[in-house]
Parts: C-alpha cells; structure tokens; sequence
C-alpha cells in the first residue's frame, strides 16, 4: 500500500505542478490568491502531498523499521479515516447547511468561471454529465460579469449561459461553444427548448439517491484499505517491539 501511495502522490504532484506551469502560477504564485473561486489544481496537489508523504513514511518506516514513521503513518491514516466518518454523518445530520455551503461555494466559483481555464473546465463538466445549468437555474449566471443581465455590462455572452448549460443537438458533430448566448433575453416558458433550466444542487440531490449503492460501496472500499493499512502497520509496529524486546518469533 505504501509504494502505490507514493507512486500515486508523486504522479498527482506532477500533474498538478504541470497544469500550474502551463498557467503561469509557478512564475507568479500571486496568481493563487487573487482567484476568488477554488482552483482544481490546488486540490490535486493536496491529495499529492499528502498521498505522497504517507507512501514515504510508510515505505520507509517499513523498510528501515522505524517506528516512529510508522506511527506518523497509522496515527494519519486513523485521523483521516474518522475525519471521512465525520463528515458523512454530519452531512446526513445537518443537510440543510451543507445545502447552503455548497450553494455559496457553487456561486462563488459562478462568479469566477472565466478566472481559471480549470474551473470552468470543471463546471462545465459538472452542467453537461447532469444536465443543469446554475446553482438553483440559468438565472445564477447573473452572478458573472460576463453573463449578467444588467445594462452596464457590454459582453458579448450578456443575458447568456455556457454551453454546457445547453441541450445538446444530436445532428451537430461539432460543439456549438456559442448555443448559450442571449438565451436568457427570450420567454422563460421556452428556456428548456435550449438550455437545462435544472440548478445542479437539485440534479445533485436527485443523483444520490439512485446511486447511494455506489457511494456506500465506494465509501466501504476506502474505509476497508485504510483499515487494513492500520492494521498492517499496527502489526509491523508490535512485531519491531518484540524483537527489540528480545522475542524472536
């Protein structure tokens, strides 16, 4: 487990330090802080460093039979598998304000779509695999600059949606990257002639149920290797003890 831990964080690193060189952030890491929406990258190099640092103090407290890095590499994993725990049930107990976070959240990064090229790569992935448009409807792309409705603004996308946010055309082969625009200045009542009038957090919502085996199942596999990554380390710990103890088996 340890190797593909470290395998896995060392490619997720490079991935991430990849995207960030074709962006620029790695020339100028003040582009981080002025984005107002959550860049993808930062979340792929987190779980690199941490995949990463576990794979490194398992394998080499393993190998070195250090107990110390062991302990470091149970005592994490303990930690994040309770953390995991955690969160889904407070998520089950308080769905109303995990609702709304996520709806702030949704919104904030509305608001920062043309900031990052991952992040609206990432929300229009999210639109078309569920066929919404919005937090709650197309009307959250009013959030935008660039797509709001209001006379000040002199965009070309104003009154419209992305393109994910479109019903897609079966005859078209090529993506219409411009079949969103001026949607939102015709009639509501003929908005789901084109686009997905769906907000994501209710397609969301909708999606779970129908998958909660795949979740559960998803869930139960993660919490079952990290179990038993605690109990090989746990094992590999008692056994350097013994020996050091004396007790030769």
């Amino acid at each position: 487990m340890p190797p593909m831990s470290r395998l896995a964080g060392v490619v997720f690193l490079g991935v991430g330090l990849w995207a960030w060189s074709e962006k620029g952030v790695l020339s100028d890491l003040t582009k981080v802080t002025r984005m107002h929406g959550i860049d993808p990258v930062v979340l792929v190099l987190m779980v690199g460093v941490v995949m990463f640092t576990l794979g490194f103090a398992g394998c080499v407290g393993a190998l070195r039979e250090n107990i110390c890095l062991l302990n470091f590499f149970c005592s994490t994993i303990v930690l994040i598998f309770f953390l995991e725990l955690a969160v889904a049930v407070l998520a089950f107990l308080f769905q109303d304000w995990v609702r709304d976070r996520f709806r702030e959240f949704f919104e904030s990064n509305i608001r920062s779509y043309r900031d990052d090229i991952d992040l609206q790569n990432l929300i229009d992935s999210l639109q078309k695999a569920n066929q919404c448009c919005g937090a709650y409807g197309p009307e959250d792309w009013d959030l935008n600059v660039y797509f709001n409705c209001s006379g000040a603004s002199y965009s070309r996308e104003k009154c419209g949606v992305p393109f994910s946010c479109c019903v897609p055309d079966p005859a078209q082969k090529v993506v219409n990257t411009q079949c969103g625009y001026d949607v939102r200045t015709q009639l509501k009542s003929k908005w789901d002639e084109s686009i997905f009038t769906k907000g994501c957090i209710q397609a969301l919502e909708s999606w779970l149920p129908r998958n909660i085996y795949i979740v559960a199942g998803v869930f139960i596999a993660i919490s079952l290797l990290q179990i038993f990554g605690i109990f090989l380390a746990r094992t590999l710990i008692s056994d350097i003890e013994a020996v050091k103890a004396g007790h030769h088996f």
